[in-house]
């Protein structure tokens, strides 16, 4: 049986922008900045929850990581639209998550080798949040038309 950590985290998601670097005059090393003051908050807030959940500490091998968003529905829109097609970027919400869960459930995002996210809007009365299962992946990597980790699960 493979190792699988699931946890939400409550609170609106943040997307991870773009960061800008710059050597202020003087200084030896670069400062980075982002052009989303309120990423760092969140991503603390996914870490402090991956902590919590990870018992057994980081995963050392390939990980697969599902990801899914309930972000705050507008009151002026219509009923008839599902799907969330508006920013934030469901990629750049992925990448803040990513950051977020280095150090703490696996030692660099790059173990990642299989991702699966979804964003829509929070059910009426609902936070937004996200719901976040990292699960250890098969050591020999699959073809690309087999099955995806987590078909089984629907």
């Amino acid at each position: 049986m493979r190792r699988s950590v699931t946890f939400t985290v409550l609170g609106l998601a943040q997307p991870k922008g773009s960061a800008k670097a710059f050597v202020p005059k003087g200084w030896q090393r670069a400062v980075v900045t982002s052009d989303n003051p309120r990423v760092k908050d969140w991503q603390q807030a996914v870490a402090w929850q991956a902590q919590a959940a990870a018992a057994e500490g980081q995963f050392v091998g390939p990980v697969a990581l599902r990801v899914a968003f309930a972000l705050p529905r507008p009151a002026s829109l219509p009923r008839r639209v599902l799907a969330h097609i508006t920013r934030p970027d469901l990629d750049k919400l992925v990448r803040s998550i990513g950051d977020a869960l280095t150090g703490v459930l696996y030692r660099d995002d790059g173990q990642v080798v299989e991702l699966q996210a979804r964003k829509v809007y929070a059910a009426a009365g609902a936070a937004p949040s996200a719901e976040i299962t990292v699960r250890e992946a098969a050591h020999q990597p699959a073809a690309p038309a087999a099955p995806w980790l987590f078909d089984a699960e629907g």
